[in-house]
């Protein structure tokens, strides 16, 4: 499948188990009143409606490259995410705030049963298969948006292990460590939304890629053995996609066909990179110097 499809199809099927998942907790919760279920109920039915603007936003940011967008739709991917993340901090405030205020009203006598506990174990399983889903097509593509809606799955497994913890803990006698679950849920809900933001502004700002992408980088351009050393190399996301400049050295008698041709094959070495979209190569003489880091030149023992 291409990335068009296997993208899109995961938007459906995360909105799909969602709006099941929120009504199955939902009916549960007007049953029981359990806090814990409640909370996951509440972040069920946030996670379903941020489900339809991903959904909305995959269908735009695979759609093939136009006159407007000559690079494609992908760079959009990051606002998608942050979307999310917005979405999911208002649902964990949303249950923060209801928690800690039946905490302190003191007034949390709920009564639970098989049926809670039933939800939310099935909950954690179905989210522990969405999110291996999610990661192995966010992987798979590089899709910032699959990869945000995969933590939040992942996310979500612990605080249904949470509130499963609270409605035991009800079942058991101890009613108050029900909303004390919730609180855990929301702590948890808010600090993916963090993580969610915090990769997709870095996207955003152009921040560098991880050193492991240097490397090999590096690598990939010392594989053509006219190349003698490289400098003033940068790397940077431009949305969820990298571009890469750098200047290679090469013999100084190099006729300027032979130095083009070396340009296109380390650009085109390097573009094999998944992350990579645009590589930008300049040719110097080794004998120059041109480099702008303070002559902080690479060079490959080729001995």
């Amino acid at each position: 499948m291409d990335r068009r499809g296997a993208v899109r199809r995961v938007g459906a099927v995360v909105l799909a188990v969602n709006l099941v998942l929120a009504a199955a907790k939902g009916a549960v919760w007007w049953t029981t009143g359990s806090y814990a279920v409640g909370s996951e109920a509440v972040n069920s039915a946030a996670d379903a409606l941020y489900s339809v603007v991903v959904l909305a936003g995959l269908y735009v940011t695979t759609q093939p490259p136009d006159f407007g967008h000559p690079h494609g739709h992908e760079r959009i991917e990051p606002f998608v995410s942050l979307f999310v993340a917005v979405g999911v901090f208002g649902a964990g405030g949303t249950i923060l705030y209801r928690s800690a205020t039946t905490l302190v009203a003191g007034d949390y006598t709920v009564v639970v049963g098989p049926w809670a506990v039933g939800v939310l174990a099935a909950s954690a399983v179905v989210k522990y298969g969405l999110y291996r889903y999610c990661l192995r097509v966010a992987d798979e593509y590089n899709s910032p948006a699959t990869t945000a809606t995969a933590l939040d799955n992942r996310n979500d497994i612990l605080t249904a292990a949470a509130a499963l913890s609270g409605v035991l803990g009800s079942t058991a006698g101890y009613p108050l460590l029900d909303p004390l679950a919730g609180s855990v849920v929301a702590v948890g809900i808010l600090y993916t939304g963090y993580d969610i933001a915090r990769d997709n502004v870095g996207y955003l700002v152009g921040a560098a890629p991880p050193p492991e992408l240097r490397e090999e980088i590096l690598r990939r351009t010392f594989t053509h053995p006219q190349v003698r050393g490289a400098h003033d190399i940068v790397a940077h996301y431009v949305g969820p996609e990298v571009d890469v400049s750098l200047h290679i050295e090469v013999e100084g008698d190099l006729t300027l066909r032979e130095a083009h041709d070396l340009e296109s094959a380390v650009a085109a070495t390097i573009r094999t990179i998944p992350e990579v979209d645009d590589v930008f190569v300049h040719v110097d003489p080794q004998e120059v110097g041109e480099s702008e880091d303070g002559g902080q030149t690479e060079y490959l023992d080729r001995e």
